[in-house]
């Protein structure tokens, strides 16, 4: 009673309380308490309490629901009878509602049907057991048949705390009861005012995909039920539920796919074919709309493979899903993108014709095919393209609004594709441009109204890949068009946009010298109306200079000025600092094209406008800078490296600039974002200079050695992986690289000495481990006999498991790195050092590992932990097995079973002998899957294997 009255107080609090913080501290009581043993009885008493108001019934329903479902083990093994008995006279006490509260008491007892092998229930199991209560008490067959309903959805319901083994038994029987559970609920269909929730319980069961005949459900009582529903108006939706299961039944393969299912078939898709008429009729609900909409789609998901073939009766449904495609409503229209997406792949690859065997066959029937696709594709292109159009009021859309009509646009720009790739895109283009002159008729010629044109111009960029660079109809009329466009921001983004995407056309142009100043007008034009048109402006100047640099070459004077007055805001330039990166890159392009002698002069000029107000800065107090206006500057500098491509260039700029880069080194090594910035255009530097750069490298590293054991900077370990990469193998770098690494290795191995400390400093284990596997990779040589390389694979082993993704995923790389030493480095003496690190060390390792794929690292990491322990495997082989076999044999019975154990372990031991990786994995995610079924399961296999504990060594190096 005192807890019971403890619950109803916490829920009057979290319900009625004024203050917020009482009702958060009522609700934490309330979640802590769900996981205690005493929530088994207090929930279950208060719910057969009659006093017990709706608040209370729904919080003790659910807490009854979730201990079944998680902690069902926590019950002695006599309990079954009693909780099954008391959740029957529930359902029954609730079977008029609350809803919710019969919801969740009956899928309490689905969830118990899980757990508990069908001989428990009487024989046949629980559908028998169903079928017998529903005959006792047929007053009480609505909540029955919402447990009929929730059973087979139960089945794939993970948040039930069920071996892998009892879940495919469980799936077992309900699929060996599928008939007698049909038969349940024909019997029930006499019962007028229950036929839709029979119907729902149907679509249910068909979510089993048990591979009923066709020909028994094409005459069957519920199939046929269901499709007289879909002429009731309003249209039942439990009926459109089961036709839409029963579609999906079809194409499944276990139901022995759509040959083995033609009965069904031809019963249902002239049923849905004569709704059509409903997509036009304005009166029809638009509920009722959607849900036809969207059985057209599933014909059409279902069936792609057979409407492909082109038949006469493949068209009448091509032809009606153009007229769900047609619907004004975007949310109806797009449910057939799917379809025209799939449709397209199966007209277009190969794999669809492979059958036809000859070269010629597969070309031919291809041929015949498109033809016959096109009409309906041409349709296409017409149907979708008035969607992107800027609404009248589009200067009042919310922000959500305008999220959902970008995303409206890009779903067009994918259907759009689908319809180049069937029709080329220079027939999709002629469409398009046919569109875009009717626009323009309508409107006058003028623009007045910018949005027909804007939307159709918005379709051509969605094309550009598809559109062939030699081109020459459209294509010079729609940039002569480019150039006539009134300064409407919006309108002149998308031109800027369609601009870049045809940079390639634009340089095959057979008049690409003389058109190129108009389109750089445009984009000029672009960069002064708004800041979302200039960086629509800078990504179009990107492309253009990408791919037009030769043809630019003689301009970059021009090209300067432009990209000086756009990164100083003269002439009322509106390119933000990141979107000046764009022009960085671009001048970058074209100055690769340059010959030696004038790369060098033009960097020149590019990078000194970099460095002068960093220079100017400096003269200033240079600590009281905001990094802002710092790493705006070094970007510049990092994207220059990056983009201009001759080395000498490169180093001779770094190399004189060194000086600013060397007083901000030392004046902010504090400060996380210029370092980050820093580093990034010394890396770029490094990369593209190679052996340019080797008279600045040497002070590079000393300034990085000396600031990380300060101020612990991770992108100085990366600035570090990259020279590793260049100059790692380098005989006259080997001594000040060695220094480096035990410096930089020696000082993080002091930082990370505990679990806790790596999870507070994840950037720095990320960039330490993959330093650590550069350095295996680039220069073994120097690393493997370090003394720093055995505390190092200490430090890995403590952070395994660590729970920031990147830093972990670096670790577990750098460990299986070691193990597969082999496939890299294979010189004996590196391969004895490593053992003599690891052998001692395999146990631990193992056990750790294990402790992972069981919970102490989440399950989406299974993947990375499990090949760790492959290659660890496949390198120690039996040992190995063996430290699996002292690990797992540490975990109570109680949680794994010796059977579960023992499969694992052969799997593993199979893996020794060289069997596939793939006969592991499903064995890892069932030991995953049980180790992890509840929390009191993962807290005791982890108190177990202790992951935390390394019990580390001090290991001979030789």
């Amino acid at each position: 009673m005192e807890h019971q009255n403890a619950v109803k107080e916490a829920l009057n609090a979290l319900y009625h309380h004024p203050d917020d913080t009482v009702r958060v501290q009522a609700d934490r009581w309330l979640q802590t308490f769900q996981g205690t043993l005493d929530a088994w009885q207090v929930a279950d008493n208060l719910l057969h309490d009659s006093s017990s108001n709706l608040e209370t019934l729904i919080f003790c329903s659910q807490t009854l629901r979730s201990k079944v479902q998680r902690d069902f083990e926590e019950l002695p093994p006599g309990a079954f009878q009693k909780l099954r008995q008391s959740l029957t006279t529930l359902l029954k006490k609730f079977h008029k509602g609350p809803p919710k509260v019969r919801t969740q008491i009956s899928i309490a007892v689905a969830a118990l049907a899980v757990h508990v092998p069908a001989a428990d229930w009487g024989d046949g199991g629980i559908i028998s057991w169903l079928r017998d209560e529903m005959n006792m008490h047929p007053e009480y067959v609505p909540g029955f048949l919402e447990l009929l309903t929730v059973l087979p959805e139960e089945t794939f319901n993970y948040k039930i705390a069920a071996r892998p083994d009892r879940r495919r038994q469980f799936e077992n029987e309900l699929t060996s009861q599928m008939d007698a559970a049909l038969n349940i609920l024909t019997a029930c269909l006499n019962i007028t005012e229950l036929k839709e929730q029979v119907l729902e319980a149907f679509a249910s069961w068909l979510r089993l995909r048990h591979g009923i005949p066709g020909a028994v459900l094409a005459g069957h009582p519920l199939v046929h039920a269901a499709l007289s529903s879909l002429n009731c108006d309003p249209l039942s939706e439990a009926s459109v539920n089961v036709i839409s299961e029963l579609i999906h039944h079809t194409a499944s393969p276990s139901s022995g796919g759509i040959s083995a299912q033609t009965p069904l078939i031809q019963v249902i898709v002239p049923q849905i074919l004569s709704l059509k008429a409903h997509l036009r009729d304005s009166s029809k609900d638009e509920e009722d709309v959607k849900a036809i909409g969207r059985l057209f789609a599933d014909v059409g998901d279902s069936y792609v493979e057979l409407i492909a073939t082109g038949s006469d009766e493949s068209m009448v449904i091509v032809h009606a899903l153009l007229e769900v495609t047609a619907h004004p409503e975007f949310d109806i229209a797009s449910m057939t993108f799917n379809f025209w997406h799939s449709l397209q792949l199966m007209l277009t690859k190969r794999d669809s014709y492979s059958s036809l065997g000859s070269e010629a066959s597969i070309e031919a029937e291809r041929n015949r095919r498109l033809h016959i696709f096109q009409p309906a594709y041409q349709s296409l292109v017409s149907l979708v393209g008035f969607r992107v159009q800027y609404p009248e009021d589009y200067q009042g859309l919310t922000y959500e609004d305008l999220k959902e009509f970008k995303q409206t646009r890009y779903a067009v720009a994918d259907v759009l594709i689908d319809a180049a790739l069937i029709l080329g895109g220079d027939t999709t283009l002629k469409i398009l441009y046919m569109k875009l002159l009717e626009a323009n008729a309508q409107t006058g010629n003028d623009f007045q109204d910018w949005r027909p044109a804007e939307a159709i111009l918005f379709c051509i960029w969605a094309i550009s890949n598809y559109v062939s660079v030699v081109e020459a109809e459209v294509m010079p009329q729609v940039m002569a068009l480019l150039q006539n466009l009134p300064q409407q921001a919006q309108l002149l983004q998308t031109a800027c946009l369609l601009v870049g995407a045809y940079s390639k056309w634009l340089n095959a142009a057979p008049a690409s010298v003389s058109i190129l100043p108009s389109i750089i007008r445009i984009l000029m034009s672009g960069m002064g109306t708004s800041e979302d048109c200039a960086a629509a402006a800078a990504l179009a100047f990107r492309h253009i200079c990408d791919d037009c640099r030769k043809n630019l070459c003689g301009y970059f004077e021009d090209l300067f000025n432009i990209y000086c007055m756009a990164i100083n805001g003269g002439g009322g330039y509106k390119v933000s600092a990141e979107d000046s990166l764009n022009l960085v890159e671009a001048l970058g392009m074209v100055v690769t094209e340059l010959p030696l002698d004038q790369a060098k002069g033009a960097l020149e000029k590019l990078c000194f406008s970099a460095a002068s107000p960093l220079e100017e800065a400096a003269k200033e107090d240079l600590e009281k800078k905001h990094a802002r206006e710092l790493t705006v500057h070094i970007d510049r500098f990092a994207f220059l490296f990056r983009y201009v491509n001759h080395p000498e260039a490169v180093a001779a700029e770094i190399n004189k600039h060194w000086a600013i880069f060397r007083i901000i080194f030392d004046t902010r090594p504090w400060d996380m974002r210029t370092m980050e910035s820093l580093c990034r255009a010394c890396k770029y530097a490094v990369r593209t200079s190679g052996r340019y750069i080797i008279n600045t490298i040497g002070e590079m590293l000393a300034k990085i050695q000396f600031h990380y054991q300060q101020h612990h900077q991770p992108c100085f370990l990366y600035l570090s992986s990259e020279v590793i990469k260049i100059f790692g193998s380098d005989p006259s770098c080997a001594d000040y690289l060695k220094n480096l690494i035990e410096t930089l290795f020696a000082h993080t191995t002091c930082l990370m000495t505990s679990i806790k400390e790596v999870t507070a400093r994840p950037d720095i284990a990320d960039d330490c481990f993959l330093l650590a596997s550069r350095c295996l990779r680039y220069c073994p040589h120097l690393f493997i006999p370090s003394p720093i390389f055995p505390p190092l694979v200490d430090c890995a082993m403590i952070g395994i498991t660590v729970q920031h993704r990147e830093a972990c995923h670096s670790i577990l790389t750098f460990l299986t790195d070691i193990f597969d030493l082999e496939k890299s480095v294979n010189e004996e003496q590196f391969v004895l050092i490593r053992d003599n690190i690891i052998i001692p060390r395999g146990a631990t390792i193992t056990r750790i590992l294990i402790a992972s794929l069981a919970g102490a690292l989440p399950s989406s990491r299974l993947d990375t932990v499990t090949y760790s322990l492959l290659a660890l495997t496949r390198t120690y082989r039996l040992q190995a097995v063996g430290w699996a076999k002292e690990s797992v044999s540490l975990i109570p019975r109680t949680a794994l079973t010796e059977t579960e154990s023992t499969k694992f372990l052969q799997a593993l031991s199979d893996i020794a002998y060289g069997a596939d990786v793939n006969s592991l994995i499903g064995h890892v995610e069932e030991l995953s899957d049980v180790c992890r079924r509840n929390r009191t399961v993962q807290e005791l296999v982890q108190a177990a294997l202790k992951p935390l504990e390394l019990n580390l060594v001090a290991a001979p190096v030789s």
